[in-house]
């Protein structure tokens, strides 16, 4: 007699919202039994989305059963699958979920060919399931009842049921257009179900979203951990931040359930593994709840960021005051250099820092930082009054290391005219260019002005609208003033002069 051997090491129960499950085995007439389902990416052939496997074993021997008839419904999210009977010589199914533009799922049946196991009865039984939607990942529900075991006229008199869940991760890709970063891409790996309604609310720095979650005893009891991250770029210095607290449903978690992770080159990764512990705690204010509604946003409202060097060996922690940055005004910048190998303490080390906009240099030290927990290093200088938007704060050398640098990005305000602040976000000058050289139309150039102006993005003083029906001809001179500002010939201040006078032409309404 042969049998299939699983690689099955050390045997831990798992549930919804991982990639791997393995039941507590159960009694199938004085044999302990268990049933393992798990899931695994595109395989060589590039047609299959996404592959989970189901495998009824012997939990001591870890051998599979044989003659096994299995009765599997299947949904993924709120889209129904399937619900058929499927029989296994070894004990052993193969799902292959390839994605199919069809109005209803599809279902195809195979064995893998493999002559010796179709000469000794053991090859796998292959279903291949076309659908819609189905290279999404999610979360792919198995109702699974064993009907016969070791024969497949051998019924059982009450079916062995397992209730499985298996998460296959998808990633969603969010854009954010920023007053001050310009356009921002997010992205959101959830490892439990499709996510949706993401928001980014600008002036409190808040992540919202929401997910499909079924809030019962059973569910909860079966789901050890629900797994999402955020994908950040090192671009965004609002989100740089030294940590995040998360909120399901009105209720605050844990901190220690998010780690970020900065060692990529172009962005952070954040983690949040939220424990069964968590979701009870959740629960509890609430059974009859509906969804994860998520809430993430900074875990400090000190300004505080954080970046990793290079080399991945210094934590950079910077803080600034003014807390809001004004140019043609002094700033003090703290920050701390730590060693990640060292359990993130302050080390002293040599470094060289400054500050820079556009490749242009606007302070510059060098230096050797504090070892101590209570002193920060401070930089002091003077914001040149030309100077607003996005700047760098440069860190490089530390300790003589090439590659131990990190640049982290800030905002310094535009300066006030008067008593109206005039603070045009640095990223708007590539439009002004384009339009200048002919790359976008008139029409194009003034919708996108409407656009800035209605959502907040571009802020100027306030202006009448003009009562002339105008020619809607935009003057040439205000195309010229767009040229030369994008290249930094002329102020922000003769740029929002022209603006004005569209709007008080009525070439531009507001």
């Amino acid at each position: 007699m042969f049998f299939i051997f699983l690689p099955i090491g050390i045997v831990n129960v798992y549930g919804h919202g991982v990639g791997s499950e393995i039941f507590p085995p159960v009694d199938l007439k004085g044999k302990q039994v268990s049933l393992e389902i798990s899931s695994s990416p595109k395989n060589n052939d590039q047609t299959v989305d996404q592959q989970i496997t189901i495998s009824l074993i012997d939990f001591n021997s870890k051998i599979t059963l044989r003659d096994v008839t299995f009765l599997i419904k299947s949904s993924r999210g709120d889209q129904f699958l399937f619900e058929k009977e499927f029989q296994s010589h070894n004990g052993i199914l193969i799902f292959n979920f390839i994605s199919k533009n069809t109005d209803s799922i599809q279902i195809k049946e195979k064995s893998e060919d493999n002559f010796f196991g179709s000469l000794l009865g053991l090859d796998n039984r292959i279903i291949d399931v076309f659908g819609s939607k189905l290279s999404e990942g999610g979360l792919y529900k198995f109702d699974i009842q064993v009907l016969t075991v070791d024969g497949y006229s051998k019924k059982l008199d009450v079916p062995l049921t397992f209730n499985a869940g298996i998460s296959i991760a998808q990633t969603s890709k969010h854009e954010i257009i920023h007053p001050d970063f310009g356009s921002q891409v997010i992205e959101v790996v959830t490892y439990y179900d499709k996510i949706y309604n993401f928001q980014y609310n600008t002036n409190s720095k808040e992540i919202t979203f929401a997910m499909p979650f079924e809030w019962s005893t059973n569910n909860i009891n079966q789901t050890s951990v629900v797994h999402e991250e955020l994908i950040i770029p090192k671009t965004f210095g609002d989100l740089l931040v030294s940590g995040f607290s998360i909120y399901i449903n009105g209720i605050k978690l844990s901190d220690n359930i998010t780690t970020i992770d900065d060692f990529f080159s172009d962005g952070r990764v954040v983690h949040f593994i939220i424990s069964q512990k968590e979701l009870w705690n959740v629960y509890k204010h609430d059974a009859n709840q509906n969804g994860m509604y998520f809430l993430i946003k900074p875990n400090s409202n000190d300004t505080q960021l954080s970046s990793v060097t290079e080399n991945g060996q210094f934590r950079i922690l910077v803080s600034w005051k003014p807390e809001n940055l004004q140019s043609n005004s002094k700033a003090l910048i703290y920050f701390d250099i730590t060693d990640i190998f060292l359990k993130n303490r302050p080390i002293a080390v040599n470094y060289d820092f400054s500050v820079s906009q556009n490749d242009q240099i606007i302070f510059e030290e060098t230096g050797i930082s504090s070892d101590s927990k209570e002193k920060h290093n401070i930089a002091e200088f003077t914001i040149p009054d030309n100077v607003s938007g996005i700047v760098q704060l440069n860190f490089q050398n530390l300790d003589n290391n090439k590659l131990a640098k990190t640049s982290i990005p800030i905002i310094v305000n535009s300066k006030i005219i008067g008593n109206n602040v005039i603070p045009i976000p640095e990223w708007i000058k590539n439009n002004a260019g384009w339009w200048a050289d002919g790359s976008i139309d008139d029409n194009s150039f003034v919708q996108g002005i409407q656009y800035l102006i209605k959502e907040g993005i571009m802020k100027i003083p306030p202006t009448t609208q003009g009562t002339a029906t105008g020619s809607n001809q935009i003057p040439s001179w205000i195309k010229n003033n767009a040229g030369w500002w994008a290249n930094e010939q002329i102020s922000d201040e003769t740029f929002i002069q022209g603006i004005q006078y569209l709007i008080q032409n009525r070439i531009l309404h507001i």
